[in-house]
């Protein structure tokens, strides 16, 4: 199956995007009569015959829709700090796509080496992985976000943040605080492993931080704020590597 975006299609008639038409008129050399599937980004999915096979525009007959296509129990929101390399990032963007992800926040944190975020660029990776994964969802890109602004924003759902900071060795019994105090006073709490953390069937939101991680302060603030500590394992991931990490294995507990 070869599909194509068409963000604002229309029923019954649709003109492809010109960079979408000449993909399909130039590079795969369809023509008038062959059918083509497309997706909206939004769960829809279209089977139309090509009316007129032109590479600046072209027209479309729809035939058929279907929605909600892969539609899943549960929505999952990265916030993640930008890699150095780009390319890193970028990939990240493509793995995650086509697992399974529904919004990706990149995040500038105190230890962040990259405080620039090019969403047309990474526009294109998710298209492109959506289309070759056969999503019909296009995961949401969010502008370049304050990682103290987004920690304090309202998050219907279960918060995570992922981070490699030593923890402290356990407090006797006797000096215990009630667990919201020891949330807020303890940025060295103890982590829950990832496994045990992540719900089934309900939204969660992850943090990742950047290749110098979070800081005591950022991980204190996330705590406040009601985040969870979580790990990811025994191993010292890369950024990418535990982002996508968290997203596979959010997809394996809804399986």
């Amino acid at each position: 199956m070869q599909l194509f975006y068409a963000p604002e299609i229309n029923s019954p008639l649709h003109t492809l995007s010109e960079e979408e038409s000449r993909h399909c008129v130039r590079v795969l050399r369809l023509g008038e009569g062959d059918r083509i599937d497309l997706v909206d980004g939004r769960g829809g999915v279209y089977t139309a015959r090509i009316e007129r096979a032109d590479p600046r525009g072209c027209v479309l007959q729809v035939e058929s829709e279907t929605h909600g296509f892969g539609a899943r129990n549960y929505r999952l929101t990265m916030a993640v700090a930008p890699t150095k390399n780009s390319d890193r990032f970028e990939w990240f963007l493509e793995k995650a796509t086509e697992v399974g992800i529904d919004a990706v926040v990149p995040i500038e944190c105190s230890n962040s080496e990259r405080r620039v975020f090019r969403p047309e660029r990474a526009g294109k990776v998710v298209v492109s992985a959506m289309k070759q994964s056969l999503k019909a969802y296009l995961p949401e890109l969010a502008p370049l976000t304050p990682f103290r602004e987004l920690v304090v924003r309202p998050f219907e759902g279960v918060k995570l943040i992922a981070h490699c900071r030593e923890e402290q060795p356990p407090r006797q019994p006797q000096e215990v605080a009630p667990p919201a105090i020891a949330m807020a006073e303890d940025p060295k709490r103890s982590r829950i492993p990832i496994t045990e953390a992540l719900p089934r069937g309900v939204d969660v939101l992850i943090l990742i931080g950047p290749e110098g991680d979070f800081t005591e302060e950022e991980v204190a603030l996330a705590l406040r704020s009601g985040f969870i500590p979580i790990s990811l394992g025994h191993s010292r991931l890369r950024t990418e590597t535990a982002a996508l990490t968290a997203v596979i294995t959010a997809y394996l507990k809804n399986l």
